[in-house]
């Protein structure tokens, strides 16, 4: 009767222990799993802070090169309307290249500012968390951006203007040939 009542006891021992084993398992596991969510949210909040991040540098890149493009810009307008004054001794008409480009050059500057603030308000929306932008990654993402320049002489850039700029004597021909009303006054 002894080794019956021993074999009763041993197999309870096991079952406490294997109970036990599962509790600790069980305990070891929901410690585990919270630990695992733990480190999800942190890695998906790393992972927005570097896309908030890019995000930022993509709008500071693109104001810079706006900068950069508008202050070149200006530059080229002023020698381009100095040389078309010159120009406008020989042929009248030319000023009237010169009061379009003046025109341009002041709707450029008329722009650049909002956009400017615009790329700002959405750099604050997306630093605060509120706006997350998808913009494509730089080629060369932490490059920095190579400055515009203008041209140190005339003869690096050959500006041309597109067919329905130019208005030479065959257009306004061809046009008036293609409405004659035109003519009649």
């Amino acid at each position: 009767m002894f080794g019956k009542d021993d074999l009763v006891d041993n197999l309870g021992r096991d079952l406490d222990r294997a109970r036990g084993r599962r509790d600790a398992l069980a305990s070891e596991a929901a410690t585990l799993t919270a630990q695992i969510a733990e480190i999800e949210a942190r890695l998906l909040e790393e992972k927005n802070r570097r896309e908030r991040d890019r995000a930022l540098r993509e709008i500071e890149a693109i104001k810079t090169r706006i900068k950069q493009a508008g202050s070149a810009f200006a530059p080229v307008v002023d020698g381009l309307c100095k040389a078309i004054e010159q120009a406008a001794a020989v042929v009248p008409e030319a000023r009237e290249l010169n009061s379009f480009l003046v025109s341009v050059a002041t709707e450029i500057d008329s722009v650049i500012d909002p956009l400017l603030r615009e790329l700002d308000q959405r750099a604050d929306a997306v630093r605060v968390g509120h706006a997350a932008l998808d913009l494509p990654s730089s080629a060369n993402e932490g490059s920095i951006v190579p400055p515009i320049e203008p041209p140190k002489d005339t003869n690096d850039r050959l500006l041309r203007f597109p067919a329905w700029l130019s208005r030479d004597k065959e257009t306004e021909k061809a046009e008036a040939a293609e409405n004659p009303r035109s003519t009649a006054a």
